[in-house]
């Protein structure tokens, strides 16, 4: 592969044998395509009903998927056939957790440490992308500090006996169902507001269906007062350190269980450790990024954060603190070479795309846009596949991140094609022309 130039700010900077040029890309833009950021405005009637059906499905799924883990000793399809044969309802009523008082505690003390930290740590302010109204918003960013602090201050309390980390993983089914009502009332919270006391009216969007603008959310960028940010607060604090915070819990469970913590423990964790930190030393990057520039913030957004990424995420450290893995070495090395080289090629693409950014296209970079059209997604499915192999090949759940990852990130390709065609025109139909594939050479 080449060297690629580009002369505008496509973030498509990539060509294949030799170099590509993107002449004034932005120029054949029409005045209005910056409303390609943002979600939709109309919606069916079907569409309605269908985002009904998305927020009665998607909290079953975690009680599911909880329960076929601590019930059904991690096997999906058993917990399936119970399911079949109790029937739906019977079966959640009989399987859903409650929550306790001391659960709620922990997690109000743990929200609460992050409203603390989010608010007072010391930090620089980063600009996000331009709102389909033409608001530039400044964000504050200090996640990686408050990422070390948190990890340091869990630590601390569970060494010298001021909290059991164990108690999180012994009593995890009324987490999963505190997260899911957290993100309900995160939900709906937001979405009053945006009735009655929105932070940027001109960038609100209604579609007429209730249903609709409760899932994917009225406003663009909630906030409370100036720039206490909402979703880079709720996705960044208690959402990826708490990824890492409850690999903790579970690796403090699996030793007190067993008296040691496996090889395949401590490389899933690893992998954890590097996507997490990575996303907070580039957390300016992150205000560019799709969660950022185009989600509202309803129920997708909220519940997604509150409630599927600590129970879904985790799923992997959940397993094997009760199935533990003790890898052979040769294999613990080559998933652990996978997955980091994963990551490096999903953190050297995103930064030339940062890059390209940065320069408003006057850069010249090495061709990862050239071999694929999102080499970040692959660099990300490597590593999603890495950290899900270390738990074997006996159950399917511990998989489920892989899986979600290859539906999301093949999902977003398309979404990310669809504005990148409405934006550049021509040039990205000659960018396609160069580079054929989306994710997987020769393949996809």
């Amino acid at each position: 592969m080449s060297d690629i130039t580009i002369t505008n700010s496509s973030v498509c900077a990539s060509a294949r044998k030799r170099p590509f040029t993107i002449q004034g890309a932005l120029d054949e833009r029409s005045s209005d395509k910056i409303t390609v950021w943002g979600r939709k405005g109309t919606t069916s009637a079907l569409g309605g009903i269908a985002c009904l059906a998305m927020m009665v499905v998607c909290p079953m799924v975690t009680i599911f998927w909880w329960t076929s883990l601590s019930r059904y000793d991690g096997s999906l399809s058993h917990a399936g056939m119970s399911l079949a044969q109790t029937g739906l309802i019977p079966f959640f009523v009989q399987n859903t957790p409650g929550t306790t008082l001391s659960v709620v505690t922990v997690y109000v003390c743990w929200t609460l440490s992050h409203v603390i930290l989010y608010s007072f740590l010391p930090g620089t302010r980063c600009k996000g992308q331009l709102t389909p109204a033409g608001n530039l918003l400044e964000y504050r960013i200090n996640g990686f500090l408050a990422c070390i602090v948190s990890i340091l201050l869990a630590a601390g309390v569970h060494w010298y006996g001021l909290f059991d980390l164990t108690f999180v993983a012994q009593n995890w089914g009324g987490f999963v169902c505190l997260f899911n009502i957290y993100g309900l009332l995160l939900a709906l919270v937001f979405y009053i507001k945006a009735h009655v006391s929105p932070s940027h009216p001109e960038d609100r969007k209604f579609s007429g269906s209730v249903f609709y603008d409760f899932y994917m959310g009225i406003e663009f960028n909630p906030r409370l007062g100036s720039d206490w940010d909402m979703k880079l607060f709720h996705n960044g604090r208690p959402g990826m350190i708490g990824w890492l915070i409850v690999d903790m819990c579970f690796a403090a469970w699996q030793y007190k269980q067993y008296g040691y913590i496996t090889n395949s423990m401590i490389i899933t964790s690893l992998l954890h450790t590097i996507y997490v930190v990575d996303f907070f030393c580039n957390e300016g990057w992150y205000l560019k990024t799709l969660d950022m520039c185009h989600d509202h913030f309803g129920f997708y957004f909220s519940w997604g954060i509150a409630a599927w990424l600590p129970v879904m995420y985790t799923l992997q450290t959940q397993y094997l603190a009760t199935h533990p893995i003790n890898l052979p070495y040769w294999v613990a090395a080559f998933i652990l070479t996978t997955g980091v080289s994963g990551y490096t090629l999903f953190r050297a693409a995103n930064h030339q795309k940062y890059l390209v950014r940065a320069t408003n296209g006057k850069c010249k970079i090495w061709g990862w846009w050239g071999l694929v059209r999102h080499a970040n997604y692959l660099g990300d499915l490597i590593l999603s596949y890495s950290m899900c192999a270390t738990c074997g090949f006996t159950n399917l759940l511990p998989w489920t991140y892989a899986i979600y990852m290859t539906i999301l990130l093949v999902h977003r390709c398309y979404r990310d094609e669809v504005r990148c065609h409405n934006k550049y025109g021509e040039s990205w139909k000659a960018y396609c022309a160069k580079v054929p594939y989306r994710i997987i050479p020769g393949i996809f």
